[in-house]
């Protein structure tokens, strides 16, 4: 009996399919392809969030500030309807309104009048309340708070929408670019094979 040890088996490395080397079939571009791409996940994945967060706080916050100064120097009176509404509805409104004269008296005496939007209902001497500026102006009512928050959620949503899509179509020109530069060189590599190809079977 043999006091040898036989030899250890071979050493095989299944962390990968082909070894330590990789697919021998892929190129450099295609490795290049996959860290690119890799690259612009872990961007997008960053900058999405940042720049929903960032252009949704921003506006928000400049919303808000609207509404306080809307708030601050817009203020609601009871005036007297002067004349009966026109028949034609007021431009840019949804609803069924109408355009009529009004009048009322501020609260230092001064009476103004002015045109204001009222329900198509309504008649000559009927009490309505409108929103007038410091100027004593006739104007719309303030934005709400509620207005902020949506303005702020929809300019998020727009600027990761833009984001994303400028992350795709970086990722679409990237691989236009190396599909290219891969036709490129599957072409000049067959300008060299054809010859020996076309002498080899076309006898």
């Amino acid at each position: 009996m043999s006091t040898h040890n036989p030899p250890p088996p071979p050493h095989h490395d299944h962390s990968h399919p082909y070894g330590r080397g990789g697919n021998p079939l892929r190129r450099p571009s295609d490795r290049a392809q996959r860290w690119l791409t890799g690259l612009l996940l872990v961007v997008l994945a960053g900058g999405v969030p940042a720049a929903a967060m960032s252009a949704g706080f921003a506006v928000h916050d400049s919303t808000l500030r609207t509404v306080q100064t809307q708030v601050a120097q817009r203020h609601q009176v009871t005036a007297r309807l002067t004349q009966d509404p026109a028949n034609a509805a007021s431009q840019g409104s949804g609803d069924d309104l109408r355009s009529a004269q009004v009048r009322w008296t501020e609260k230092d005496g001064a009476v103004r009048t002015g045109q204001a939007r009222v329900s198509a209902g309504s008649s000559k001497g009927d009490t309505v309340r409108i929103w007038v500026d410091r100027q004593g102006r006739v104007t719309d009512a303030p934005m709400s708070s509620q207005a902020a928050t949506a303005n702020g959620w929809l300019a998020g949503g727009l600027a990761a929408g833009a984001v994303a899509t400028f992350g795709l179509a970086a990722h679409a020109g990237l691989r236009i670019a190396l599909d290219r530069r891969r036709y490129a060189q599957w072409e000049a590599e067959w300008e060299q094979v054809e010859p020996q190809w076309a002498r080899r079977f076309g006898g």
